[in-house]
């Protein structure tokens, strides 16, 4: 227990802020969540949608000081990552059906 008037008042600006960034962190752990879910279904606009709005919130997480600035740096870039993955797989596999020979083309330059 502190003792001195000081300590007594630290002790309890911590326990706000402790608490503050507590719902600032599972705020964000709940958007990260509804991210995943929609590159799970597969949806990419609504991936491309809830990733703008976990990335407005991380950010405002590590303004107030709740998320260290490299924490938020690796969840925006994994996050990004994945939904942009998923972004690319129904552009990429049409093209990439193109670039592939096909058996007939390769037997016939032989």
């Amino acid at each position: 227990m502190a003792h001195s008037l000081s300590a007594r008042k630290r002790n309890r600006q911590n326990v706000k802020r402790n608490l503050r960034n507590k719902q600032v962190k599972s705020r964000v752990k709940t958007q990260i969540k509804k991210v995943l879910e929609a590159v799970q279904s597969g949806s990419a606009e609504a991936a491309k949608a809830e990733l703008k709005k976990v990335v407005r919130l991380i950010d405002k997480a590590k303004s107030k000081g709740a998320l260290h600035p490299n924490t938020v740096s690796r969840r925006k870039s994994r996050l990004s990552a994945k939904v942009n993955a998923l972004a690319a797989k129904p552009a990429a596999a049409p093209a990439a059906a193109a670039a592939a020979p096909s058996p007939a083309a390769g037997a016939a330059k032989v």
